[in-house]
């Protein structure tokens, strides 16, 4: 599978990587053999990059994932956690729906961006993971905590990359306009894009990925399913973690369409699109289960014809100013 060095660190990444959220429980339980099937999965179809972050599941993500990982040669993967929640005990009371985890509410999240919180974050991940180090730390949406977010938690990811305790640094957020600033007034690494763009929203192809070009900076693309409305089209379906409505509905099922005119499933397109930007050195896919972990794996390989793009540009479901891969990936 291709790898791309991040920005201007060290830290590589492959064209696919896993997403733990899911095997945190995200919406609904995932058994621990499952869970661990799950990655395995990815391990033995080429995917060397995976995503956890204490939110997911209240940590369940991070100690589900490290035990998998921690039997694998540390050379050969690439890790990425993040910060700006902390974990700290509560007495249990019911689950935790609320926050989209199907795990029991023994802790509750602390908005935490400073300096100190970074710093503690890490640690306590390292701890459940059972690993000494990760590759990438992101702030994890700090958009209601920009001024900390800038003013405390980002100098101290660059002096923990300045110590040589993580390799690549970053942000990770459903929005643009504040990657766009991480982006312009930080020397971050990459940034974690997810949700806008995809081939149902490309709000980050005016701001984000050109501004990325210009600095270096990479971009990790997730939610690229847009929530799941992209890799099944149905009424039931949702897409940015809310049902999808009719218009968006619409536009998905033209979208398959064309994908079935010529012979491509529409999860192959949906995950080989945003990789034709120059920008993008992956995309971010979670899986709760095996089947899917090795289903994109396969769908990621597979070869997308030119014809499609084109079609989708002259169906007004493609924005012609948007660069299209190849066959093999590469930007055209």
């Amino acid at each position: 599978m291709r790898t791309t060095t991040l920005g201007r660190s060290t830290v590589s990444v492959t064209e696919l990587a896993f997403g733990a959220a899911a095997i945190g429980n995200l919406f609904t339980a995932v058994g621990d053999k499952e869970a661990s099937a799950a990655v395995e999965a990815a391990w033995d179809n080429g995917i060397r990059t995976f995503d956890t972050a204490p939110h997911y599941g209240l940590g369940l993500s991070e100690r589900r994932l490290g035990e998998v990982l921690r039997a694998k040669p540390r050379e050969e993967f690439t890790l990425s956690t993040k910060v700006g929640r902390l974990l700290r005990p509560a007495s249990p009371a019911g689950d935790d729906s609320a926050n989209g985890f199907a795990v029991p509410a023994t802790h509750r999240r602390v908005w935490d961006f400073s300096a100190r919180g970074v710093r503690a974050s890490l640690e306590e991940s390292l701890t459940r993971l059972g690993l000494d180090r990760v590759d990438i730390v992101y702030l994890h949406d700090p958009d209601d905590h920009e001024d900390e977010a800038f003013g405390s938690a980002y100098p101290e990811l660059e002096r923990m990359r300045a110590e040589g305790i993580v390799g690549a640094i970053g942000a990770g957020m459903n929005q643009t306009g504040m990657l766009e600033r991480f982006i312009r007034d930080t020397d971050v690494d990459v940034v974690l894009l997810a949700g806008r763009y995809s081939l149902l929203d490309q709000t980050g192809l005016s701001t984000v990925l050109p501004q990325a070009t210009d600095r270096g900076v990479s971009v990790i693309v997730g939610g690229v399913f847009n929530s799941g409305l992209l890799a099944d089209p149905r009424p039931a379906a949702t897409f940015d973690y809310r049902p999808a409505d009719p218009a968006v509905l619409d536009r998905a099922l033209a979208l398959k369409a064309v994908c079935e005119q010529h012979g491509t499933p529409l999860r192959a397109a949906a995950l080989r699109f945003p990789l034709g930007h120059p920008a993008v050195a992956g995309v971010l896919v979670g899986a709760r289960t095996a089947e899917e972990a090795e289903d994109a794996a396969r769908m990621i390989q597979r070869p997308v014809p030119a014809e499609l793009w084109n079609t989708l540009r002259l169906s007004g479901l493609l924005p012609w100013d948007a660069p299209l891969p190849t066959d093999t990936g590469a930007a055209t």
